[in-house]
This record gives C-alpha cells, sequence and structure tokens, in this order.
C-alpha cells in the first residue's frame, strides 16, 4: 500500500500546501485573530484540499474542552424525545460542538453504560433525563450536566428544563369532563417517577374541586412505552362491571399501546 495514501494528512502538509509556517497554518484554523483574511482562506482551502482534520482529542487534551456534549434519553422511538434530540442536536451545532446521543430504553443498566461512555470521552457536560428519581446523590453522573424531565424536582438547585405536568393534566381532564367523563380511567406511569406523583396529584385536586371521590377512578400502571399502555389497557377491559371507558394516559405512546389493546 503507498504510505503517502494511507497515512492522515498533517498540519505540515496544510502548511505546505499553503505556503505558510506550521505555527501561522495551525492559527489560522483555530480562529486566531492575529491572522489576515486572505492567509485563513487560503490555508482552509488547502486543509480541505489534503483532507486535513483537526485531532479533537489533543486539541481537547491542551484547551482542557472536548468540544462534544452527551445526551442521555429514555426511548428514542419516542416522538417526543426524538424532537428533544434534533433540538439539542441543533442548538449544539449552532455552538460548534458534536452531540453524542444514547437511549437507555428505561434501563438502570444501560444509562449507567451510557455515562461511563460520555466519561470516556471527555464530553463537556450532559443534557440527562435519568431512568429513575430515587437515586441518593448526583455524584454519580460524574460530569457537569442539564436535568430533563421530573427528577430536577428533587434537587431544585440543579439546571434543568422541564414540563409542567400540573397544568398538562388539568387541561386534559377539563376536556374529558366537557366530554361527559366525569370519571375517566387512568394509565399513569412506573411508580419509581416523580412524573406519577405529580399526575396523581393533580387528578387528586381536579376531582376535590368538582366534589368527586378520587377513589372511584380506576388506575393501571404501566411502562412508558406501546407495550406498556397496550397491557395496562387490557387489565382495565378485564375488570368486571367497568362499562364504557374514557381513558386518560400518561403520555403519547401508551395511549397509543391503548388504542391497540383491543386489535
Amino acid at each position: 500500500m503507498n504510505q503517502s495514501r494511507s497515512r492522515r494528512p498533517t498540519i505540515i502538509d496544510v502548511a505546505k500546501r499553503a505556503g505558510v509556517s506550521k505555527s501561522t497554518a495551525a492559527r489560522a484554523l483555530t480562529g486566531s485573530s492575529n491572522i489576515t483574511e486572505q492567509t485563513r482562506e487560503r490555508v482552509v482551502k488547502a486543509a480541505m484540499a489534503v483532507g486535513y482534520e483537526r485531532n479533537h482529542l489533543a486539541v481537547g487534551m491542551r484547551s482542557g474542552r472536548s468540544g462534544m456534549l452527551g445526551l442521555v434519553i429514555p426511548d428514542i422511538t419516542n416522538p417526543f424525545w426524538a424532537d428533544v434530540a434534533r433540538g439539542a442536536q441543533d442548538r449544539a451545532v449552532r455552538s460548534g460542538a458534536s452531540l453524542l446521543i444514547f437511549s437507555s430504553d428505561w434501563d438502570p443498566a444501560a444509562e449507567s453504560a451510557h455515562l461511563r461512555a460520555l466519561r470516556r470521552a471527555r464530553v463537556d457536560g450532559a443534557i440527562i433525563n435519568p431512568v429513575a428519581d430515587n437515586f441518593d446523590d448526583l455524584d454519580r453522573f460524574g460530569l457537569p450536566f442539564v436535568f430533563i424531565g421530573s427528577s430536577a424536582e428533587r434537587f431544585p438547585d440543579v439546571s434543568s428544563v422541564g414540563s409542567d405536568i400540573g397544568q398538562a393534566v388539568r387541561l386534559g381532564l377539563d376536556h374529558l369532563v366537557s366530554n361527559g367523563h366525569e370519571a375517566p380511567s387512568l394509565i399513569l406511569g412506573p411508580k419509581s417517577r416523580l412524573a406519577r406523583a405529580r399526575f396523581l396529584r393533580t387528578v387528586h385536586e381536579h376531582c376535590v374541586e368538582r366534589d368527586v371521590d378520587p377513589a372511584i377512578l380506576a388506575l393501571e400502571d404501566g411502562e412508558y412505552t406501546v407495550e406498556g399502555g397496550r397491557h395496562a389497557m387490557r387489565r382495565l377491559l378485564e375488570r368486571p362491571h367497568l362499562g364504557h371507558v374514557a381513558v386518560f394516559a400518561a403520555n403519547d405512546m401508551m395511549a397509543l399501546g391503548a388504542m391497540m389493546a383491543g386489535s
């Protein structure tokens, strides 16, 4: 094999092609301000011509930053989380960073493995929606992070982005009540999730305001997946004397599974 073709182009190759020194080529590619635009353009064109790519690992070791961020979400197949991933990626790109995306599939072991991979990659930080809300400390993440999801409620001093679950549940219940469904059945998420408690708290408050006993509502728990919704709905349908059923599911994937339960 021809060695000149097998080896990776270096900054020296770029400098030779651009007709500048190695240090000038390096400064031009790192955005240094003491380089003329004409020189910078010549160096960039030379880098493209020889196929040069910066060694981001080496740059990161010198600067203390890798230029990479991580995102750990529970289910990339869920359109909600896919939108979150797309939004995070778009914002990272605008900032000149790369985003590593992992889906934990609601598996604590997979989540831990992804976090270890991000630490090994020396990412500058991560956005995390933990699989379980009942962890005891934050040190296990081992890197700067921002929470998304219900976990942030336990840690008010941690940077986070979340949804107003209470408002969403109230709007859903108002819609059902306006259509004559005073006591809808509920398909909820796992008991380990704070989102489930917030969902139920809003349901209880809504019932009390309308002088309805919350105890009359039929409840089923499930995973936040299509299969979780399907199994929960089948259990509801197997209950004796349940009659006509209006169901309020905790997320869209569970709702889809509930609609498929009779098929």
